[in-house]
């Protein structure tokens, strides 16, 4: 299951590489990259109207990958999960991606609210680009997840407020490891899921545990922002474990006697993510004082759920 055949794995790699000179670029033929489901003017189109003045309504921008209207299907399924969820989001294919980075600045300065980028594959590259594009006008984004992104994707500018990273290490077409730029402050974590057989670059923006918790991620920031000191985490997620995507990790003190083992049930986080996210220490106890990071969600997942996780 997930395999991908290869004469559509040379395609879309070839798609993908003359589409990445495109985009990197900034160059585009603008009449022939416009979104295959509707028109760019309606998918720009403001927030719907009967919205709260007063709360954060975050608006999402969500960009296929190379042939996305084949490959990257999942991003549509994502959008209208969004949208029935009440949050303002639209679909666009990656080629038009500064073109509608264009569009969200100027929407921005008319209406500031929560600015959300998801890409996937070069999709991925292209909200790192929107990111960036945010970073040169002054303005944050307050959270930017990459669903297994082009290898030739670039770090993460220190005006995103909270990154999201899952990928597969040992992807062709995806497999983009991508880290904080220096001065990066937000909350940051990788997810490699390369030990998940059932894990192909054309299934992984599609799985249903992720787009049900990124829609709780998204549906947060309309209700508060979380605060907090950041410690980037990365881990590679064991083939049987389940996918639980964490803002980031927060970092505690070992007691007397305390092991890995105890912290993480008193933190309620599996073994493994202790392991992974600690390199190194493994010992049994612990040295009392020494530093832990745990990973966490910056909201309980189950306080702004989404459709039930199974």
């Amino acid at each position: 299951m997930g395999r991908i055949i290869n004469p559509t794995r040379t395609a879309a790699g070839l798609v993908g590489a003359l589409c990445l000179i495109s985009l990197v670029g900034g160059s585009f033929d603008r009449a022939a990259a416009q979104p295959v489901t509707a028109s760019t003017e309606a998918l720009i189109s403001p927030p719907p109207p009967g919205l709260s003045a007063t709360a954060r309504h975050p608006r999402v921008y969500l960009f296929r990958g190379a042939l996305g209207p084949i490959f990257s299907r999942g991003m549509d399924r994502l959008t209208e999960r969004l949208q029935d969820a009440g949050i303002t989001a639209n679909v666009y294919e990656f080629t038009i991606c500064r073109l509608i980075a264009a569009q969200a600045v100027h929407d921005y300065r008319e209406d500031p609210e929560p600015i959300v980028l998801i890409g996937h594959s070069m999709g991925g590259l292209c909200a790192v680009i929107f990111a960036e594009v945010l970073e040169g006008e002054g303005i944050r984004a307050d959270l930017v997840v990459a669903i297994d992104p082009a290898h030739a994707t670039n770090d993460v500018p220190p005006n995103v407020d909270r990154f999201i990273n899952i990928f597969l290490s040992t992807g062709v077409l995806g497999g983009g490891d991508v880290k904080p730029k220096p001065g990066f402050r937000g909350h940051y974590a990788s997810f490699d899921l390369s030990q998940h057989d059932e894990v192909s670059h054309i299934n992984i923006e599609k799985m249903d545990t992720v787009q049900q918790q990124l829609v709780t991620k998204v549906v947060q920031l309309a209700a508060a922002k979380a605060e907090g000191d950041a410690v980037s985490i990365r881990c590679v997620v064991p083939a049987k474990a389940e996918i639980d995507l964490w803002d980031s990790g927060m970092a505690v003190f070992a007691r007397p006697g305390d092991s890995l083992q105890s912290i993480a049930t008193a933190y309620h986080v599996p073994l493994w993510s202790i392991i992974e996210v600690n390199k190194g220490a493994d010992r049994a106890p612990l040295v009392p004082g020494e530093r832990v990071v745990v990973p966490r969600h910056l909201e309980p997942l189950v306080e702004a759920s989404a459709p039930a996780r199974h």
